[in-house]
């Protein structure tokens, strides 16, 4: 994905949220009362205060081609709210094994009802298959686990939360853009100013599109004229499947995870999704199916993904994994996803591993990171989560004590490093 979706905090309230299956919009919110934004703000915005900023997004949206009707429509939407930044500033990846997080995520209820709506929605599967190559499983899945059906969309004024991270200097250009994409919704008659509720980043629909994606991929799949991600179970299909094939790239026809049984000896730098070698070596090299089947003996190029290093379970990552990381950029995320996409069509469940793999503390990953960035790799934000930067560091620095490079953070490696923070050379290594 073009921009980075913030949808971490989304997916763990959506573990502990209500499954009910029923697909319903919640009671449109009405604008709340301006308020005052914190003049730390308009730091990058020459102290402008937001009054006048806002009248520069206006504008810009006037020249985009929004219309004056709702640029009066939509203004008393368009309020600041500090609280939409602060949680902004104060989310967080969760940092729990891949195995629990999937447990939880890619449940058998989730599987279930996965199966459940393409039954009841067959017709609009098969259409969003034949015209976008996209598999009804791969669908159902992103359907299921950012919304639950539909079931929990998110319950805040979408305007309000845009035009404030658009204020906000984290990532004002990318928010100004969704906040005009979001008057673009409205101005070709998708969506009512009151009907923008979603989740506090300002995602929309059973989905979650940022409203740019909205715009580009969004298609009336239900023939009613307007393109509805929020009511219509057509119009998602049709449009998940539009940018899945579209804005992510997917290939028609080809797998994008399967699980898979690793031997011990494995040549551990080689598992790494920027390393890709066709099956036929990886047969070569020992890896099978779970159930001790053999690899196609074929050219078709897939990477070993180890979520949780060589005890973990293990998975064959093919090109159209791509689309999953770039619909999330979290590992656990992107991996649980496509996991859940495999149980939907009718994968086993995955094996689990045949004794506890022990993860770091949340202080030990933090000071690890820190030797780390010590040591002159870029890991991104030393918060503790392991991230794909920190990974490729890791990895790095196993290789160099001459550990199994799996990626996968070690108290024996935590030790090492500890002992001794020699600068190394990352290029090449981290991304």
């Amino acid at each position: 994905m073009v921009q980075t979706r913030f949808l971490i905090a989304a997916v763990a309230l959506l573990a502990c949220a209500a499954t009910a299956s029923a697909q319903m919009l919640p009671p449109p919110t009405k604008p709340a009362a301006p308020k005052a934004p914190s003049p730390r703000s308009a730091s990058c915005h020459n102290g402008a205060s937001f009054d006048r900023f806002l009248a520069d997004v206006k504008s810009q949206a006037v020249a985009a081609g929004v219309s004056q009707r709702t640029i009066a429509e939509t203004s008393p939407y368009l309020v600041y709210d500090q609280g939409i930044v602060n949680r902004d500033r104060g989310q967080r990846v969760f940092g729990q094994l891949f195995t629990e997080f999937a447990g939880r995520m890619a449940a058998p209820y989730r599987m279930q009802n996965g199966q459940q709506h393409i039954k009841q929605y067959a017709a609009a599967f098969a259409r969003a298959e034949k015209e976008y190559g996209v598999p009804p499983a791969v669908i159902a899945a992103f359907w299921g686990l950012e919304s639950d059906f539909g079931a929990n969309m998110g319950n805040l004024p979408t305007l309000r939360s845009l035009v404030s991270l658009a204020y906000d200097c984290r990532r004002s250009e990318m928010f100004v853009g969704e906040t005009i994409a979001a008057l673009k919704i409205i101005d070709r008659g998708d969506l009512h100013p009151d009907e923008m509720i979603g989740s506090w980043a300002g995602e929309l629909g059973q989905t979650q599109f940022l409203p740019v994606h909205y715009v580009n991929y969004a298609v009336d799949y239900d023939g009613d004229g307007r393109r509805d991600l929020l009511r219509s179970p057509a119009d998602v299909i049709g449009s998940t499947a539009n940018y899945i094939a579209n804005g992510l790239k997917w290939r028609r026809g080809e797998p994008w995870l399967e699980e898979i049984k690793v031997p011990p000896n494995l040549p551990w730098d080689k598992t790494d999704l920027t390393v890709r070698e066709p099956r036929s070596t990886w047969a070569q090299l020992g890896i099978t199916y779970p159930d001790g089947r053999s690899l196609p003996n074929d050219n078709l190029a897939a990477s070993v993904l180890l979520p949780m290093g060589r005890f973990g379970p293990a998975f064959m990552a093919y090109a159209n994994f791509a689309a999953y990381t770039e619909w999330n950029n979290s590992l656990i995320y992107s991996t649980t996803a496509g996991y859940l996409a495999s149980r939907i069509a009718g994968a086993a469940p995955m094996r689990k591993p045949a004794a506890p793999v022990a993860q770091l503390p949340f202080n030990e990953l933090k000071e690890l990171q820190q030797l780390l960035v010590r040591a002159g790799f870029n890991v991104g934000k030393v918060d503790g989560v392991l991230g794909q930067q920190s990974r490729a560091a890791v990895k790095a620095m196993q290789i160099k004590y001459g550990l199994p490079a799996d990626s996968w953070p070690t108290a024996e490696l935590l030790a090492r490093m500890r002992g001794g923070t020699a600068q190394v050379q990352p290029a090449g290594v981290v991304r």
